[in-house]
């Protein structure tokens, strides 16, 4: 077949690709705040969210971030996004699990932490909240999910929420209007490589 008429058939598929798309996103006519959930083994449920912190405040959106379990306070994330305008960012652990090996404490970091968490879902001008690494304390039974649900589901109407963390519940995945779970193929750590600034860190 000749270049023309390979050019002419790729025309063709475009065409009626982009006929069928137009008519997706016609469809698509619903305005309303998403949950989404970032799950799954894989490294990068984070990351993800991040990316959607910065596209809302390229729209010049305000932002929450709750960061469960994580107690540092030196990621490269947190020194870049903590100085931006309009983003409220709190650090409401006090470790790992296995660092802090206190159980009891860990649930009056994780209640007290929900608590500041829950101004935030009930700000209708923040447009994103994150709850990252949400799921642990879920799991661990630090935080009580029913109640988070509810409180989740009554936020205001057009606020997004993003949570992140392994083993995310199946009420959570049903509740949530995007899921999306990161699967684990290869990682560094494993061949002995330490957390990197600026992949890890």
């Amino acid at each position: 077949m000749t270049d023309t008429g390979i050019n002419a058939r790729h025309k063709a598929r475009m065409e009626r690709k982009k006929a069928h798309i137009d008519q997706s996103i016609e469809k698509a006519d619903q305005e309303k705040g998403l949950l989404l959930v970032l799950t799954g083994n894989g490294k990068g449920k984070s990351s993800s969210a991040f990316g959607m912190m910065a596209r809302s405040l390229g729209y010049g959106m305000k932002v929450g971030v709750a960061q469960f379990i994580k107690g540092r306070s030196d990621t490269g994330e947190e020194a870049f996004f903590a100085r931006q305008e309009n983003v409220e960012w709190h650090v409401l652990g006090e470790g790992f699990t296995w660092n802090t090996q206190d159980r009891e404490g860990d649930i009056k970091t994780a209640i007290a932490g929900w608590e500041t968490t829950k101004t935030m879902l009930q700000n209708p001008e923040i447009a994103l909240v994150i709850l990252d690494e949400l799921t642990y304390p879920i799991k661990y039974g630090y935080l009580d999910e029913a109640t988070i649900l509810a409180d989740i589901a009554a936020r205001p109407s057009q606020q997004h929420v993003v949570v992140t963390g392994r083993g995310a519940s199946e009420a959570f995945i049903e509740l949530a209007d995007t899921v999306s779970e990161l699967k684990d193929v290869k990682h560094a750590y494993r061949a002995g490589i330490k957390a990197q600034a600026g992949i890890d860190l």
